[in-house]
This record gives structure tokens, sequence and C-alpha cells, in this order.
């Protein structure tokens, strides 16, 4: 699908599904956006784990950490997060977001893409800690990425949309039950991106 080459960084494909994806340009400005994009870079205990994909353990493509509350566990692809003490970053930005999104997350998995080659394949957020069809905040700092959905019962119905530095994305609805996502590798030169998406661990 090359819809998205005809359009600018901000570019999306026509028809994408408003009652489960909702996007914010700019809500960080460039200068926050670079902050933060180094800090956390430089900061944060990155990992690269191994987890089960399709009954086969993989290492995953990007480098990964788990922040929230005490006690707020996430398990996932056959791997178990136990999460790190928020830091004040990672609070200022989730006091930013919450208006947006109408309720207080309680965790934060963040993924730091370091080139065109780092990418999440297609899944769904749908483990039971979620809930039946949660809100999912995804803040993304640094490199524009081309953030892929598609039906689950039908793969013709595809979309996508750039996501840009400073951006703020609010997965919701029946996104996660009906349909799944994706950061594709890239065959163009990537610069580095973290993404950071807030989620309530029930």
């Amino acid at each position: 699908m090359e819809q998205l080459s005809f359009f600018s960084e901000a570019g999306q494909t026509p028809g994408l599904p408003a009652d489960v994806l909702e996007y914010h340009s700019g809500i960080f400005s460039i200068s926050e956006s670079e902050h933060f994009l180094q800090y956390f870079i430089g900061t944060v205990p990155w990992e690269q784990r191994v987890v089960t994909m399709y009954g086969k353990e993989v290492v995953t493509p990007r480098l990964t950490a788990w922040y929230g509350d005490t006690g707020k566990n996430y398990a996932y692809t056959g791997g178990s997060f136990k999460p790190m003490p928020w830091l004040p970053e990672l609070l200022e930005i989730k006091n930013r977001i919450e208006p947006f999104a109408g309720i207080r997350f309680n965790s934060v998995l963040l993924n730091y893409y370091r080139d065109a080659n780092d990418s999440v394949a297609w899944h769904s957020d749908n483990e039971n800690e979620l809930g039946k069809q949660p809100l999912i905040a995804s803040v993304s700092f640094g490199q524009v990425r081309r953030f892929d959905i598609r039906h689950k019962q039908d793969h013709h119905r595809k979309y996508a949309l750039n996501l840009e530095n400073g951006s703020l994305l609010l997965m919701k609805g029946e996104l996660q039950q009906k349909w799944e996502h994706r950061i594709a590798k890239s065959t163009r030169p990537m610069r580095a991106r973290v993404n950071l998406t807030f989620r309530v661990i029930l």
C-alpha cells in the first residue's frame, strides 16, 4: 500500500476510521520533542527482549522499557514486564496528554526505534490486563514513521497514518478487538524514534 507517497509527512490515507483512531499533531514543540528524544535515548535502561511470535521465540527488532505504578505488571507474547518507577519526564508527558484522553494512565511502554530496520509486526494490544476496549495513548518523538492498521477479518481494509514528531495518537474503541497495527521496516534511511504508549493496567 503506497498511498502515503502522495502526502506530506502529516499524511494519511483516505477513510481512516475515526471511531478507533484520534490523531493530534504538535502536542509537543520541536524543542520539547528533541529534548525528550535525547533524554530517553540516553537515560532509559533499554532492553532488547526475546518474545514468542506465532509459536517461535524471536528477538524484538527494537528496544523497550516499562514504567508505571507499583504492581502494574504487563505480560505479552510470552514475556513479562515489571514496571520501573516513573521518571519526572514521563509524568510531565502523562499530565500533558491525559486531558485529551479523559482518563488517568498508570503505566507506559517505551519503544526505541534506532533506524529503518527497527519495527513492530502486525499485532493487537488485547491482553487481559488492558480490558476489553482499552484506550492507549501513543506519543512520538523523533523520526516520522508510518503507522499501518488493517481489519482482522478483511485485510483489504487497510489504512495508514504518518506519526509526526511531537504527536499524540489515541487508539480506542474496538481497535484492539477488530484491527491490527504495525510499524514496518523501511527501505529509506530513518533516524531515531522514541514512542511512548500510555496504558491502564486493570
